[in-house]
């Protein structure tokens, strides 16, 4: 990696993984984040799907009515393996799929050379991410890492890293 790098961990959260929106393919890149994480060689950020108690009544609760990520519940706490690993770095706590705090964090760390993103959704919350990412810093490499995201389904995470590929987001 380049000297100015960053992984981002999107959304790595019990209700995305087991719990009200979990699939089996969450739950089996666990082991992968967790070891991405720990051994990458840049700065380690964080993301966390939070929303209210009023969930239900928002355009996402709407569109999406499956309660979820209530902040402070069980289902918003990260996986426990990642909470013990997000100790002492950034966690950005994020009311929409995208964060538009996560690129003026990183703005504010200097220009990156690369961002790395894994984790869930990759179909909803990654490639938000990824596109916010890729208009913020269009000269820095963005990669995600196929084998650790998973989708809705698997024919969304596939139908997300094409997408992504074709805005010149690099795919793991």
């Amino acid at each position: 990696m380049k000297r100015n790098a960053f992984l981002v961990v999107v959304d790595m959260q019990n209700d995305f993984i087991d719990g009200a929106l979990g699939t089996k393919e969450a739950v089996a890149i666990v082991d992968r984040v967790i070891k991405e994480v720990e051994e990458f060689g840049g700065e380690v950020i964080f993301t966390r799907d939070t929303h209210g108690e009023n969930y239900l009544q928002t355009q996402e609760g709407r569109l999406l009515p499956v309660e979820h990520c209530v902040e402070n519940t069980d289902g918003w706490q990260l996986q426990p393996r990642l909470k013990d690993l997000s100790e002492g770095r950034t966690v950005i706590d994020k009311p929409a799929f995208g964060s538009m705090a996560l690129p003026n964090y990183i703005k504010g760390k200097g220009a990156p050379d690369t961002i790395v993103l894994v984790g869930l959704c990759t179909d909803i919350c990654v490639i938000n991410n990824a596109m916010i990412l890729k208009a913020a810093f269009p000269e820095a490499e963005i990669f995600v890492d196929s084998a650790a995201c998973a989708g809705t389904t698997p024919e969304n995470h596939e139908n997300a890293l094409r997408a992504m590929k074709q805005c010149q987001i690099l795919i793991l």
